[in-house]
């Protein structure tokens, strides 16, 4: 087994992945992973007895935010600190998940369970997309592979938290299982949902543009209004999806009168900008070089190894909507100044990185690969738990 993505077929995807079978077995790798982190939690949370509960652990930080989108709505301009300068607010969040926050405690449950709830529910889509994507460019044993990888990789514990990765990676692999299968009628709508819910969804539009063109340069000559809707479809589905980040970035604007609105809160509230890469080359430069702190130091291998398993699985010329996808995804993961401890999250929906490792587990005796596999769990489950218990800072 290689790299290189195979053509859809036209075998059914649902009999390729195992039908039910091969859906609860992707199901039940999720089960385990999430157990498997709870457990983590719990374990670390009992040994550091400053009274917080486990629930709250699922809902600090970036959850916050969500749930005052959710609760109160979006405020309409900047809001100002004590002595006048700028702080971050909650425009700078994306608006599906806290919408679906809102909509799950309309009916009755606490804003808080709600958060949980979206996000552990998205969670199996997302295993679910993950396994049909892995099956459907790979093989049934990739898929199974990619399940258990992505959602056992370090600081993959925001799968489990009041956090829109596990929404935004359920829409973006049902995005890319839509595209690659054809289905176009599905692929738009997923495209715009993965723009509205975090703003790497820009990325997932422009490879989903890299599929459309791809499908339409592959269309046969037919007749020509069968030929007309063949080319547009695909097209149709790529705007849709260009569509969800500038609208909502456009929104921002018109609700606090300032085009860059969006960027100037980012930048007040979180350091974001984008600066090509200058704060984490600087960020990799003293960390590798003067750097003492071990948390600082993991961060900085896991940038510099994503980079690696990245280089490794374009040379394997995987479907060029994921790498394009990836690899713009990167991009502005690099190439934006922030929290640096933040970025192994970040790069957690992306997928290319995983690619070599996950190739590597299908392709091995099934020994050696769930060994592997359980090695790369017990150390990303641990790894999040401790940042969400122990290290002090966000996520």
């Amino acid at each position: 087994m290689t790299l290189t993505a195979a053509p859809p077929t036209t075998a059914s995807l649902w009999t390729k992945a195992g039908a039910w079978r091969g859906i609860a077995t992707a199901a039940g790798i999720l089960a385990l992973t999430r157990v498997g982190q709870i457990v983590m939690l719990l374990w670390l949370n009992a040994a550091v007895h400053d009274g917080t509960g486990l629930r709250a652990r699922l809902l600090v930080w970036d959850a916050g935010w969500f749930l005052r989108v959710a609760v109160d709505g979006y405020p309409h301009g900047y809001t100002y600190q004590a002595d006048g300068s700028m702080s971050g607010n909650e425009l700078a969040f994306f608006p599906l998940y806290p919408m679906l926050i809102r909509g799950v405690a309309a009916l009755g449950v606490d804003p808080g369970s709600a958060a949980l709830a979206v996000s552990w529910l998205a969670s199996i889509g997302a295993a679910v997309a993950l396994h049909l994507l892995g099956t459907s460019l790979y093989g049934k044993r990739v898929g199974w592979a990619l399940v258990a990888v992505c959602c056992s990789a370090p600081v993959s514990v925001v799968l489990s938290m009041g956090y829109s990765e596990s929404l935004f990676l359920a829409l973006v692999a049902a995005m890319f299982v839509a595209a690659h299968r054809g289905v176009w009628w599905a692929a738009g709508p997923l495209g715009l949902a993965a723009a509205l819910t975090r703003p790497t969804g820009a990325a997932a539009a422009v490879g989903l543009a890299v599929a459309a063109v791809l499908a339409v340069r592959a269309q046969p000559d037919d007749s020509p209004g069968r030929a007309m809707w063949h080319r547009w479809t695909p097209l149709a589905a790529a705007a849709m999806a260009l569509a969800g980040v500038p609208l909502y970035l456009a929104w921002v604007a018109w609700r606090v009168g300032d085009p860059a609105a969006w960027f100037r809160i980012q930048t007040a509230g979180w350091g974001s900008s984008f600066d090509f890469g200058a704060s984490t080359l600087n960020f990799l430069r003293q960390t590798l070089s003067t750097g003492d702190g071990w948390i600082p130091m993991s961060v900085a291998l896991i940038l510099l190894a994503a980079l690696a398993a990245a280089g490794v699985a374009l040379t394997g010329r995987p479907w060029p909507p994921l790498a394009v996808y990836g690899v713009i995804a990167m991009v502005l993961v690099y190439g934006q100044a922030g929290f640096y401890h933040s970025k192994p999250r970040l790069l957690l929906p992306v997928l290319l990185t995983l690619l070599p490792a996950v190739c590597a587990a299908a392709r091995a005796r099934p020994p050696v690969a769930v060994l592997s596999i359980v090695a790369w769990a017990l150390f990303g489950l641990w790894y999040g738990a401790y940042l969400v218990v122990v290290w002090p800072y966000t996520l």
